[in-house]
């Protein structure tokens, strides 16, 4: 029976507080439940697919997300313009936003997510941890003190021990964190987090934390509505991570057996009830090697891995959210929810693993996501990946009746997945998935950094994919003439080539003999291939007695290739001039790797730097990557001022090189 005190609220339009594919997924369960959708754009976003498919959308602000996506008066504004009666803020910044969800209710909008005081309540990490310590639940030990100061920061980090965690006070998603294992490193690590998290959240201001040393990482789902039900949806490992950000979500935890599975989900179903908590929520722990669990924090939103959770449920997350944001009861009882399977979710990342997964911008040529399985995403071939936003470009999950039929299907839907044009973390994921230790389930927070050489080994140049890009080059060249299968009475002589792949230059030698194959020499060695069929966009060949294929992609000097589903990208430098020093920094100047912010000038003109010592940070995809000098020398002049954006190439710092002895 309906609480008297609970009010209904009643609504008809949802504006959608977010951008890609966060947006198609609210809009998609809205749509099937009877509610208009409105999407809202930045000026970069202005033809991406949200904007496209949604019944109404508004222009918020220009590209950078301060401007747009996190302009709280602006989505207000846009509310009011399209007649939208309601808010969901996707899974981003502004879902933990207690000043977002104040403003909609101020403005008479229904905020789909917790009230702004439970907001609140959570988003101070501090705070956090004081309440779930009155609440009984295990926090890791640490520093949470308002002085911030930075001999006090030093002095309790000394207090807690080596290696320790720098959290932001504000916000999530690795933003503001930072591990330190050592007394040396710790005031560069604190400069870098404060800065970090002044530029994500606003506030500068962080916590300390004991590192637990190779923990998984447990997250338990969990929802409230006003009439004090509380439930939990089970846990997802979300424990495969690159800079403190997940890249690889599972639910069930391998780790984590049905009696821990009740007892962590009681601990986190009794802190919703404390906290007379309403909406989705995620209560975040470090499950160490004995079975011990810290809280962390809790994100009061959504999270982008909830597909598994409703793999393995069968329930909507989405559908929850609105119902209970109108006033109803939670439709499901704890003794109701059962778990099926297994789901595997990897985040599909526009970036580069091998350069220390730096974020890449830039034209989509070809995209092709996988039939039969779930993809979450909202671009299209000839999409923009623009540089301001997250790098996380699509979701693929999975669903088994086991662990091991899950992470098959997984690999399948990876090896299907087309990205051309823009480098992405495709074959990364692939060697994850495929790792042994990922296999067996023991995979915690450490598995990248361990196993980071065989993970990036498969993405080296492999000798017969060098053959069959170099080959591919050759019979797509506009100078080659149509290609033509069969024999051929022509006289046969080895063409030089030369080809860039990963940034490593390779030369070879082709020869079409005149049975119609190609003989093709390459790191010492002879591949013998033979063309069946070649299309604009396909290659079908026989090697070694095996018929396989490729898909493939040529634009001018460049060709895409997808061989194993593993992509290339591959450059033709047969007629290219020699590089000069100037793409190392040789030369004195240091150059922007990826458009970007400049958030800090570590230098100034006159000052002496070594080589490799740090002089600029750019913020890209709302993470910073510092750039040093690539020679020693005196700094001559800083050609950009913080706040600055610039594009990948631009000369950001010019240095005079140290001339040597005589």
């Amino acid at each position: 029976m309906r609480n008297g005190s609970v009010q209904p609220k009643s609504f008809f339009k949802v504006l959608i507080a977010n951008r890609g594919e966060i947006a198609l997924r609210v809009m998609r369960t809205a749509r099937r439940l009877g509610f208009g959708v409105v999407a809202v754009y930045s000026d970069a976003d202005r033809d991406a697919l949200h904007v496209r498919l949604a019944d109404q959308a508004v222009r918020i602000g220009e590209a950078l997300p301060a401007q747009s996506y996190l302009n709280i008066p602006a989505i207000i504004a846009a509310a009011k313009a399209s007649g939208a009666d309601a808010v969901h803020p996707g899974y981003g910044f502004l879902a933990e936003n207690e000043d977002f969800a104040q403003a909609c209710k101020d403005a008479g909008l229904v905020f789909i997510g917790p009230s702004a005081e439970a907001i609140k309540a959570m988003g101070n990490k501090a705070g956090a941890k004081e309440i779930m310590r009155k609440a009984g639940v295990p926090c890791v030990p640490g520093y949470q003190g308002t002085e911030q100061s930075d001999e006090v920061m030093l002095s309790e980090a000394k207090k807690i021990g080596f290696p320790v965690m720098i959290k932001a006070v504000a916000g999530g998603g690795g933003r503001g964190m930072r591990l330190v294992t050592d007394v040396a490193g710790f005031p560069d690590a604190l400069r870098s987090a404060r800065s970090e998290a002044k530029a994500a959240f606003g506030d500068g201001s962080v916590i300390l934390e004991r590192a637990i040393q190779n923990p998984r990482h447990i997250e338990i789902q969990v929802f409230g509505d006003a009439f004090g039900n509380a439930i939990h949806l089970g846990e997802r490992d979300c424990s495969v991570q690159r800079r403190h950000q997940k890249l690889i979500e599972e639910a069930p935890s391998p780790a984590v057996s049905s009696e821990l599975r009740a007892h962590m989900g009681e601990v986190a179903v009794a802190a919703v009830k404390a906290l007379r908590y309403e909406g989705a929520g995620t209560l975040e722990f470090l499950l160490d090697q004995s079975g011990q669990f810290y809280f962390m924090e809790m994100n009061t939103r959504l999270q982008v891995e909830h597909p598994v959770t409703e793999a393995i449920t069968g329930l909507d997350l989405v559908e929850l959210q609105l119902r209970i944001a109108r006033g109803e009861q939670l439709s499901v009882r704890q003794q109701d929810i059962t778990f099926t399977g297994h789901a595997i979710e990897v985040r599909l990342c526009s970036e580069d693993a091998s350069h220390d997964f730096m974020p890449q911008s830039g034209h989509m040529a070809r995209w092709q996501m996988p039939e039969g399985i779930r993809a979450e995403h909202a671009l299209q071939s000839g999409s923009e990946i623009p540089p301001f936003y997250d790098s996380m470009i699509a979701k693929i999950i999975s669903h088994g009746a086991n662990r091991d039929e899950a992470r098959g299907k997984l690999i399948c839907g990876l090896e299907q997945t087309v990205a051309f044009g823009v480098t992405t973390n495709q074959g990364f994921l692939l060697s994850c998935v495929r790792h042994p230790v990922f296999a067996r389930g023991e995979a915690t927070t450490a598995f990248i950094e361990r196993n980071r050489s065989e993970l990036l080994a498969p993405q080296k140049d492999k000798p017969f994919d060098l053959a069959l890009t170099g080959l591919l080059l050759y019979v797509t060249s506009p100078h080659a003439g149509p290609w033509r299968r069969g024999r051929s009475l022509a006289a046969t002589f080895p063409l030089p080539a030369r080809i860039e792949i990963h940034g490593v230059a390779h030369d070879l030698e082709i020869v079409r003999e005149r049975d119609g194959t190609y003989l093709v020499s390459v790191a010492g060695g002879e591949h013998r291939i033979e063309v069946e069929e070649l299309s604009s966009d396909t290659v079908r060949f026989r090697s070694n007695g095996v018929m396989d294929s490729a898909i493939f992609r040529r634009d001018g000097d460049r060709l895409y290739v997808q061989h194993g589903g593993i992509p290339i990208a591959v450059r033709d430098l047969t007629l290219a001039m020699p590089q000069s020093a100037a793409a190392s920094g040789g030369d004195g100047k240091v150059r922007a790797a990826m458009n970007g912010r400049v958030v800090a000038v570590l230098v100034k003109p006159g000052d002496r730097v070594a080589a490799g010592q740090p002089v600029m940070t750019l913020e890209a995809m709302k993470m910073e990557h510092v750039h040093t000098a690539g020679v020693a020398g005196t700094v001559t002049a800083i050609d950009v001022a913080e706040g600055e954006q610039v594009v990948t190439g631009r000369i950001v710092v010019e240095i005079e090189a140290e001339r040597s002895a005589a």
